[in-house]
């Protein structure tokens, strides 16, 4: 064999071997190495790494978010029936500084035995102890929160680092007969819900009606209520002027009442300073004078001198009175 070719074999087996010791960790993973089967406690994160070739070999290890579905897991209630669920969906991820210990426990497919095995598991004794009615209406909602809180317990305890982030359920197939069933009560249940919303709808129309009524009678009331307590003002105020009115009549004649007691009692005592003897004279004077018959004889004089001198003065004044009226 000439030098050329021993040269040619020499670079093409360090050209091999350097390929074999130089490779490339993706951003997101974290790499671990094997040395004749055996894991080694080095790690490496992104970028080129440099390892023994031929002798040892590496395996990326996912670090990022990423979802592991777990396909059609039958599942047995606790009447007896088999459902079963075509695909649930667990996304979880690893914190790199975990790495080498869930590795070494569990392997690089560590997925398998901590979450799809554990899937099944957990969804099997979930549906154990619950009926289909349960399962698949009752208490569907809840599947994935139990499934992510039971998984995430185990895993703190047997895998910390690998933490679960949503658990993804999709609806289970069940037998048609009991599907059928199910569809014909949920058409019911939507009819009853129907007239359920009929009758709120019509009990608030009712409402509403009863309140527009109350809010009308109200308003009547209210009205009434402000015209009766005007009309109330108007007759007390018709009250207060009538009274005013009747002050003031029993006032002026109450004045006019005093005023003709003053002239009376004026005129009385005036009346009584004229009765004095000069003034009776005078008035009687007067009434002989006023007398219109004529008498003859010798006597008659003194029998009218006689009458008149037998009378009191008073008598004589208002007979003289009576003559000038």
């Amino acid at each position: 064999m000439t030098a050329g070719a021993v040269v040619s074999v020499i670079l093409a087996i360090g050209g091999a071997a350097l390929f074999s010791a130089v490779h490339k960790i993706d951003e997101g993973h974290m790499a671990v190495y094997y040395r004749g089967g055996a894991l080694l406690t080095a790690t490496s994160g992104p970028g080129f790494h440099l390892m023994l070739p031929f002798i040892t070999t590496y395996k990326p290890v996912q670090t990022t978010l990423q979802t592991d579905e777990v396909k059609n897991i039958p599942c047995g209630t606790s009447g007896g029936v088999v459902i079963h669920f075509d695909r649930i969906e667990v996304v979880n991820y690893l914190v790199p500084g975990a790495v080498y210990d869930i590795v070494r426990n569990y392997t690089v497919d560590y997925d398998k035995a901590l979450i799809f095995n554990k899937v099944h598991h957990e969804l099997n004794q979930f549906c154990s102890v619950h009926s289909l009615q349960e399962v698949y209406i009752g208490l569907f909602d809840q599947i994935d929160e139990n499934l992510k809180l039971t998984l995430q317990e185990d895993l703190t305890r047997m895998a910390p680092g690998l933490i679960i982030q949503a658990v993804r359920v999709t609806k289970p197939n069940i037998p048609e007969s009991i599907r059928r069933n199910y569809e014909l009560m949920e058409t019911e249940r939507t009819k009853l819900l129907i007239a359920v919303e009929t009758q709120k709808v019509v009990e608030k129309e009712a409402e509403t009606e009863r309140k527009r009524a109350v809010i009308e009678a109200e308003k009547i009331a209210q009205v009434s209520e402000i015209t009766f307590e005007q009309k109330v003002m108007e007759k007390e105020t018709e009250k207060k002027i009538s009274e005013i009115d009747d002050s003031a009549f029993l006032a002026r004649q109450k004045a006019k009442a005093d005023a003709d007691l003053y002239t009376a009692q004026r005129a009385a005592e005036a009346n009584k300073v004229k009765l004095t003897p000069e003034y009776l004279q005078m008035i009687k004077y007067k009434a002989i004078s006023a007398n219109s018959k004529i008498y003859f004889g010798s006597e008659i004089p003194r029998m009218f001198l006689d009458s008149r001198s037998t009378s009191k003065p008073t008598d004589l004044l208002s007979e003289d009175v009576q003559n000038l009226d």
